[in-house]
């Protein structure tokens, strides 16, 4: 089993910047990969980011050149950092994790944290 834990969500002002956090425990040889997704109200959920144990990262279109993915194994964390918020990244955030393959399809994940709420104003 794998427990998934975010933080780090919060209201900012556009252009600002925020760093998510999540913590994996559990069987951690099962995060073989580990994404981020997020969803706004009214929205389907949808991809981020993601990266793999050796550090090979994606992300959609929209957020690159402003976010980036990482993590540290030895600490059984995955970041992201977020900068030049738009008020359209405005959703609640969760990370997720699946030992199969990447992908950004949510569906493919095994695990998931509580979510962490963030807002951009304009």
């Amino acid at each position: 089993q794998v427990q998934l834990v975010e933080s780090g969500g919060g209201l900012v002002q556009a252009g600002g910047s925020l760093r998510l956090s999540c913590a994996a425990s559990g069987r951690t040889f099962d995060t073989y990969f580990m994404g981020w997704f997020r969803q706004a109200p009214g929205k389907e959920r949808e991809f981020v980011a993601a990266v793999t144990w050796t550090g090979t990262t994606y992300y959609r279109n929209s957020v690159k050149g402003r976010f980036t993915i990482s993590r540290d194994n030895a600490k059984n964390t995955v970041y992201l950092q977020m900068n030049s918020l738009k008020p359209e990244d405005t959703a609640v955030y969760y990370c997720a994790s699946t030992s199969q393959a990447v992908s950004d399809i949510p569906s493919r994940y095994d695990y998931w944290g509580q979510g962490t709420q963030v807002t951009v104003s304009s």
